[in-house]
């Protein structure tokens, strides 16, 4: 499930990216009830980007800016109370990691959903019940 952390250069202190997209993913898993699984863990996946202040906008102007986005199957983020929980810890996490720097207000969530079975994983293209399946025996 790829995680884009997408920060502009100076809201985490240098050093501190890494750490704080293991919490993101740390957290999307805790709210899961998927700490530990076996088969989710080493499929939480993604990258860190960092850019120049001139190139992140909020409003059309140029702002420091944080968007977490996450990509992931249908039956994932689907309760109201998994969305209400996962976005107030993740502001939280990159609020604090900025020390308190970084505004919530210009701290983004989204999640996007695959479509069912277009969900690979070394190789093979799963649909939600064949990725529920192997999630269920990790």
């Amino acid at each position: 499930m790829p995680l884009t952390l997408t920060v502009t250069e100076g809201v985490l202190p240098k050093g501190k990216e890494k750490a704080t997209f293991a919490r993101l993913s740390d957290a999307m898993l805790k709210w899961h009830g998927l700490t530990g699984n076996k088969v989710m863990t080493p499929n939480v996946i993604g990258s860190i980007n960092v850019l120049k202040e001139e190139h992140t906008f909020s409003g059309s102007k140029e702002a420091p800016v944080t968007f977490i986005e996450w990509k992931v199957p249908s039956f994932a983020f689907a309760t109201r109370e998994i969305q209400l929980g996962y976005i107030q810890e993740a502001t939280d996490i990159i609020h604090e990691a900025s020390g308190g720097k970084q505004p919530k207000e210009h701290i983004w969530v989204n999640v996007i959903h695959a479509v069912d079975g277009a969900w690979g994983i070394a190789g093979r293209a799963m649909t939600n019940a064949e990725l529920g399946e192997a999630i269920a025996k990790g």
